[in-house]
């Protein structure tokens, strides 16, 4: 592979173009420890160690310092258990998010890199207040901690929404400004929490429109769907999550249309943003999942600006699913030139579509991976997470801004392969125009933390984090 990128990098010196054309994978790293740093014991229905890592790459975020959080979603449900079709499969796995720590290095006289990812620290999400538990409740509770876990039959009787049901299935993460506080987005209900980022306790609800909820709930996600007209797709609900540069503002995004808007496999999906002042929901915008002759579920949602973003699409195809990857595509929007829908009040697929904001492609993924020598059936199926790093300068002395994707492997490494972090490098030509004002996360103490540089070196290299 650096043999590759070394050759692009003359070629394209040799043509006159700009040594950074296009985005270009720098590194790949894995994590493979077989557990994390929780201290949980025992095992989770499937026979699972309850401390047991995997699916990280369902949300990623930037946190300073090179590091990262790494979010898995509602714990392993892929292998079928005694008594789990009731359940869909999910267990009591306690929702969590990880830190991992970011060895990034250029290789000197070359365009490659090598990453090391090395997990620092494990912090286990709870409520303060009293949740409404299934058939199981954690065993770790106390009088004043209620964990969330995987568990489908997690709830009360009413709405989706309800914030004191236990069942969570994170998939959107994102850091304040201040460092200290997180953001989580989940499908479940579709939620979208504020957690203490170095306890772990949930903080603060944010309100999500009454439109995405659905009023017949079930533990088996097939049996919600034909039990509701309207709301969230069952397992297809706040899938992404951005904050914008000034950390104002979350940016919530569904996996799949809701329910009145065509549902799984349909067209019109709808973005959120939520003021973090007030708490409130303040406008909805439409995204068409259409590429070519198809229509694909989104991932995730990556602020560029306070108005543009990119927009993750991807089919379910590649290593994990034993077929060949064919759709995983970073898609560039603005919301500054879209209409808000929200005081419209329609629905309806053939009513949203001519609201929905323009898209260009900003990276096809597989294209860029197959190039570098990865075959269609290595690529991870599930690409998620997505998640701007801090400004590099490669081997060659070129400085690039950085990409990082990483895979939620459903809990099977022997199946989807290992947790994965894809690096990509690209420069502000590559964004055609947009201007990238990179989130300002300060730094907080993270226990065992391993940085990539001290701030002397950052110095005398001159690295910085793009403000412009």
């Amino acid at each position: 592979m650096k043999k590759t990128l070394l050759s692009s990098f003359i070629l394209a010196c040799m043509t006159g173009a700009s040594a950074q054309a296009a985005p270009t994978l720098l590194a790949v790293g894995t994590l493979s420890n077989p557990t994390d740093l929780s201290g949980l014991s025992g095992t989770v229905e499937t026979g699972d160690p309850a401390n047991i890592l995997g699916g990280i790459g369902s949300g990623l975020a930037y946190a300073g310092n090179n590091t990262f959080l790494a979010l898995p979603d509602r714990g392993p449900n892929a292998t079928a258990w005694a008594g789990g079709t009731s359940v869909d499969n999910t267990t009591s796995y306690i929702s969590r998010f990880q830190t991992v720590a970011m060895n990034l290095v250029a290789t000197p006289g070359t365009s490659a890199f090598t990453l090391t990812p090395t997990l620092t620290q494990t912090t286990l999400l709870y409520s303060p207040t009293a949740l409404n538990y299934g058939a199981v409740t954690p065993s770790i509770n106390s009088s004043n901690k209620y964990y969330f876990d995987g568990r489908s039959d997690n709830f009360a009787a009413g709405i989706s929404t309800n914030p004191d049901n236990a069942r969570l299935d994170p998939e959107g993460i994102r850091v304040s400004n201040d460092g200290t506080k997180v953001y989580i987005s989940d499908e479940y209900g579709p939620y979208v929490y504020e957690f203490d980022r170095a306890t772990g306790q949930r903080t603060r609800t944010f309100n999500l429109p009454a439109s995405f909820a659905v009023g017949n709930l079930s533990s088996q996600g097939a049996t919600e769907i034909s039990s509701n007209t309207s709301g969230r797709v069952a397992n297809k609900g706040m899938e992404g999550l951005a904050i914008t540069p000034d950390g104002k503002t979350l940016v919530g995004f569904e996996q799949s249309p809701l329910i009145q808007d065509g549902g799984d496999g349909g067209r019109a999906n709808r973005i959120v943003t939520i003021d973090i002042a007030t708490g409130n929901t303040t406008h909805q915008y439409v995204y068409d999942n259409k590429d070519g002759s198809k229509s694909y579920n989104s991932s995730e949602i990556l602020a560029i600006n306070d108005h543009e973003f990119l927009v993750l699409e991807r089919d379910g195809k590649g290593l994990g699913d034993g077929t060949s990857a064919a759709e995983k595509k970073l898609f560039k929007i603005d919301l500054g030139s879209a209409t808000d829908i929200g005081p419209l009040s329609i629905s309806g697929e053939s009513n949203l579509l001519s609201y929905a904001v323009g898209k260009s492609l900003f990276l096809d993924i597989k294209a860029e991976l197959v190039s570098q020598g990865i075959a269609v059936t290595a690529i991870p199926a599930k690409l998620e997470g997505a998640s701007f790093g801090d400004d590099v300068i490669n081997g060659l002395g070129q400085k690039l801004h950085t990409l990082w994707i990483a895979n939620d492997n459903d809990f099977v490494a022997g199946v989807a392969g290992p947790n994965k972090f894809f690096v990509f490098g690209f420069t502000d030509a590559d964004l055609a125009g947009s201007s990238l004002q990179l989130q300002q996360v300060a730094a907080v103490p993270v226990p065992g933390a391993v940085w990539l540089f001290g701030s002397a070196l950052l110095g005398m290299l001159g690295l910085r984090r793009n403000k412009a």
